[in-house]
């Protein structure tokens, strides 16, 4: 059966690198049998990240992800665990859905 993966990765920051970098990694897993969504990415092309209200938008929009269980896995992509990903990681443990490392280094900073 194809698993649908989220894609999480820090996108604050140096922005435009960090969309080309999740961009980079979905066209490079998605196969016939790994979908990868990064809801995120259309969120930021209609959300300002930096209005409160916006902002708290999208990130009720990325919860639901995790809490309807849309998502087969969490991959933790990138240099580091951001604030957002530490979220989704919280999230994806609530709700029992497995967590893959994308990025092996990342392990050490749970």
């Amino acid at each position: 059966m194809t698993k649908l993966v989220f894609i999480a990765h820090p996108i604050s920051g140096n922005i435009k690198d960090n969309v080309k970098n999740i961009l980079e990694i979905c066209k490079k897993v998605h196969t016939k049998d790994i979908i990868p969504i990064a809801p995120y990415l259309t969120a930021f092309q209609y959300l300002d990240n930096e209005i409160k209200d916006d902002k708290e938008r999208g990130v009720q929009a990325n919860e639901e992800f995790f809490k309807r269980k849309i998502i087969d896995e969490l991959w933790l992509c990138g240099d580091k665990i951001s604030k957002g990903m530490r979220e989704e990681i919280k999230l994806s443990k609530e709700n029992n859905i497995p967590i893959k490392f994308y990025n092996k280094e990342l392990e050490k900073e749970l």
